[in-house]
């Protein structure tokens, strides 16, 4: 096997759950080949760059190896590799996120009594 559909790949390589989900993200501009967007039938080959934007954080893998069939995820992870840069802006910017949560209060949401305090202030 020398080619193979991205969204098959990334949906092989266990970056979605289903192919539909691959398809959608690749349409919406969230997965990238060699930094230009591109079509869901476009095949894929050994050494192309790939860069992914799953939620908050962008993965950048390099593919090296192809398949159409989903496997288990020990198997999966042989079939890309991803960047030492990419792998240490993502730790460096979930720490980031981590930090920024972590200095707000734990609780948000009024406890009981504040929310009768609240309901007692409305009907007023």
């Amino acid at each position: 096997m020398d080619k193979v559909r991205i969204d098959k790949w990334l949906w092989a390589a266990r970056f979605f759950k289903t192919r539909s989900l691959a398809k959608s993200a690749i349409e919406g501009g969230k997965v990238q080949i060699d930094g230009q967007k591109s079509k869901p039938s476009r095949t894929l080959e050994v050494g192309v760059m790939l860069s992914l934007r799953q939620g908050e954080d962008i993965k950048t893998i390099e593919v090296i190896a192809l398949s159409e069939q989903r496997r288990g995820s020990p198997e999966a992870r042989l079939l890309y590799l991803e960047t030492e840069q990419s792998i240490e802006l993502r730790e460096q910017k979930s720490s980031e996120r981590a930090a920024f949560h972590g200095s707000m209060p734990a609780s948000i949401r009024p406890n009981k009594k504040q929310r009768r305090q609240i309901h007692r202030f409305i009907k007023i």
